[in-house]
């Protein structure tokens, strides 16, 4: 019988016996086991539950929460990728604040951090004795700067690990003449470290590899790195490739070999060690499984190809591999748009519901989270990202600081705090149950399996909650792992219930904790339809990069009223609750949310202009195709009107339908680039829409760091239907206008 008639009979036994242990024959644990021709479905299933973690991979489970830093050339130039041919004079440090950096990353709560010493453009942070295209050629600290040298005394004095990003990628020695990067240099026996003149190593360490003049460049590197900026616990490699020359290939067993000779304690991602989560917008896998297949030992490729697919490791992805292999996801993305600093204008930071729920997902998901934080051009974390940061690690501690089934009936080894201990669950009837002194409320649980000894068994579970006499079911969801974080609407109960509905080998438990996540109120914005009607709406993040495409809001459960007033009071719980959209002819709205367990959100306001149904656009100075002028006055803030780039006196003429008396106008800028913003104009009226009279003059301040909607209050309030506004100055000296929205004010 071949293996899938044998699979298709195991699939109906599973479904009838999802928790027998399916094989007694006892085998040793491995990080990783080769699949034989003659094993059978339950042969490779029994294999893939004992693959377990090796204990670098465990301690890089444990840490959960980790920091990523890019910072180089490219924090001034603005650039993700550099050329390599950026003259290291580009890089202008004047300032470094490491420690506000490692402060910042543990409030957090994180307890790592992976620092590009080179990106794929080849310059380095640290004092090289290999090449000059790096910091020791800049003019900080009159070339003797060392960036990892700082990090490394922050990284000591704040108790974070540290690890590090070599790029094996180098735009500088692939672009210089005399680059070292595909060069065809032949493959000979070379000494690693090459000895340099003056500048000897304490650690006496040889190695011998028989490599190119590349490879031999990488490795003494890789030597700097690891015996003088220690201890490192991670090394971190990617697949990029912006540029080849010369047939160029990497000599990665002699990497490997250098590496766990030097950095016992590192695991090394993009190869065996960690892999990528295959995106960089912080989605994650609904099921992440770290027990994966591969048709080649792992423990000597050369090269590890992304892992991208939904379904990496279920049962059928099992039986075509030829080794099973334990090898963790990293869900990497960035807290800004982009890799690298480039403004706190335009480019946007995650919100703190978006950070601490891809914490949920990718910690709670069976990964690591590895978030980017950028340095700015001043060599500190801007204070929005830092805001955020202080954000996150507080509400992870309010919610998974307090362990709410301390002191609660059940099974002890699954309550000791101790991921060592753990609980065999019957087969027959695979469950546990715990029993609280008093109800408590809770909306988060987590369950840990003992992946350190057992390996990965559970493939779908529940929790339920003893409510009005019987058991509900609140949750489910497919594996476990590591960690797995259940959410769910909150709920009152004082006996709770985990049913293992499948799983692959006897279901064994290290850790159990139940939490609650308090509601959090969002903040709230108007959107006023073009006939006036008005919806208010939780405030979405307009992070536009790499989205993920959860509904984050939903993800975290906030349960939560809006209350509204439209005479300019403050808004209560006694004020008129917001059910759908309202009609506001003008004047001022007020909002505020509050949470089912009366948490006060912030309260948002806006004075709303006329109606814009009535009105048309008379004329203007010219137009670009995509962003024509009617996108000024569309009760659209995401269009935007942009003239041809012909000089700052620019103008559009509009006809409101009839006359208002108005008392005030405002000027929404874009935000899809910095230029356009109209900081000096005019404003006139006309009686029939042709001859134009002068009746104000106006200038917003500070848009370019602030490109927020601005209101210019008239002298006196202005009886008009025909209005024009006229640009007379451009931010920056700029010679083309955009407009978002006009919006005119009446009494």
């Amino acid at each position: 019988m071949n293996k899938s008639i044998l699979w298709t009979a195991m699939l109906g036994l599973v479904s009838v016996y999802s928790h027998a242990q399916v094989n007694n024959k006892k085998i040793p644990v491995k990080s990783t086991y080769e699949v034989k021709s003659t094993d059978r479905p339950e042969d490779i299933i029994w294999k893939a539950v004992h693959v377990v973690p090796t204990a670098n991979q465990y301690q890089a489970l444990k840490n959960e929460f980790i920091a990523f830093i890019h910072f180089g050339p490219n924090t001034f130039t603005k650039m993700e990728w550099g050329n390599g041919m950026e003259d290291p004079q580009v890089f202008d440090l004047k300032t470094l604040d490491t420690d506000q950096w490692c402060e910042a990353m543990k409030a957090a709560g994180m307890k790592k951090v992976i620092i590009t010493v080179k990106h794929h453009d080849g310059f380095v942070l640290w004092q090289s004795r290999y090449t000059k295209h790096g910091i020791m050629s800049s003019g900080f600290r009159g070339g003797q700067g060392d960036v990892l040298k700082d990090l490394t005394a922050s990284c000591q004095k704040y108790g974070l690990k540290l690890g590090i990003y070599l790029s094996p990628a180098d735009l500088f020695q692939i672009e210089s003449p005399d680059g070292l990067y595909g060069n065809l240099s032949e493959y000979t026996q070379r000494t690693i470290p090459r000895e340099v003149a003056g500048r000897p190593f304490k650690n006496k360490t040889k190695f011998n590899f028989k490599v190119d003049d590349y490879n031999e460049y990488f490795l003494n590197q890789l030597f700097e790195l690891l015996t003088e900026y220690g201890p490192v616990n991670e090394v971190w490699f990617d697949g990029a490739h912006p540029k080849r020359k010369g047939g160029q290939t990497y000599n990665y067993n002699a990497w490997r070999e250098l590496i766990k000779k030097l950095a016992p304690e590192a695991v090394v991602f993009g190869k065996e060690g960690i892999r990528w989560c295959g995106n960089e917008s912080g989605n994650t896998r609904s099921t992440e499984w770290n027990v994966i297949p591969y048709q080649e030992d792992p423990a000597i490729l050369q090269n590890f190809s992304d892992l991208m697919d939904e379904d990496l490791a279920s049962r059928e992805k099992l039986f075509k591999g030829k080794f099973l292999h334990y090898q963790p996801a990293e869900t990497n993305t960035s807290i800004r748009e982009g890799w690298f600093y480039r403004d706190d204008t335009h480019q946007k930071v995650r919100s703190t519901d978006d950070v601490f729920d891809i914490y949920e997902r990718s910690v709670g998901g069976n990964s690591i989270f590895l978030l980017n934080i950028p340095p700015n051009r001043e060599g500190k974390f801007s204070p929005e990202d830092v805001k955020v940061l202080h954000e996150v690690g507080s509400r992870i501690k309010e919610t998974y600081g307090r362990h709410l089934l301390r002191g609660a009936k059940g099974s002890k080894e699954t309550l000791d705090g101790n991921l060592e201990s753990f609980t065999v669950l019957s087969d027959k009837s695979p469950e546990l149950i715990y029993t609280t002194p008093k109800a408590i409320k809770i909306n988060r649980f987590v369950i840990q399996e003992a992946v350190s000894k057992h390996g990965e068994r559970i493939e779908k579970h529940a929790l339920d909650a003893w409510i009005d006499g019987k058991w509900k079911e609140i949750a489910q969801a497919t594996n476990v792992g590591y960690k797995r974080i259940l959410r769910f609407p909150e709920i009152t109960a004082d006996k709770f219930r985990i049913r293992v509905l499948a799983s692959r080998a006897t279901p064994i438990i290290s850790e159990v904790s139940a939490h609650y996540a308090p509601g959090r109120p969002p903040q709230l914005v108007f959107n006023r339809s073009i006939d006036g009607m008005v919806t208010i709406d939780p405030m979405k993040s307009e992070f536009g990069w790499n989205p993920h495409g959860e509904d984050i809001l939903k993800n975290l459960n906030t349960n939560y009223q809006i209350h509204y007033t439209l005479d300019g009071s403050q808004p209560t719980e006694q004020s008129p609750v917001y059910k759908q959209q309202i009609y506001v002819k003008g004047g001022q709205i007020k909002a505020v949310a509050i949470s089912a367990d009366k948490r006060i959100g912030a309260v948002a306001e806006e004075t709303i202009g006329i109606a814009k149904k009535l009105g048309k656009i008379l004329d203007f100075t010219s137009e670009e195709p995509k962003h024509s002028a009617k996108m000024a006055f569309d009760a659209d803030p995401k269009t935007y009107w942009q003239s041809n780039n012909d000089g700052a006196t620019q103008h559009i003429s509009i006809d409101l339908g009839q006359q208002y008396n108005l008392t005030a106008f405002s000027y929404t800028p874009q935000k899809e680039h910095g230029s356009g913003m109209m900081a000096k104009g005019i404003l006139k009226i006309s009686n029939d829409g042709k001859n134009w009279n002068e009746v104000e003059r106006f200038e917003f301040g500070n848009l370019i760091n602030d490109p927020t909607k601005r209101t210019h209050r008239f002298s006196k309030n202005i009886q008009a239907r025909y209005i024009q506004v006229e640009s007379t100055e451009i931010t920056g000296g700029g010679k083309l206008l955009t407009i978002a929205e006009l919006d005119f004010i009446e009494q």
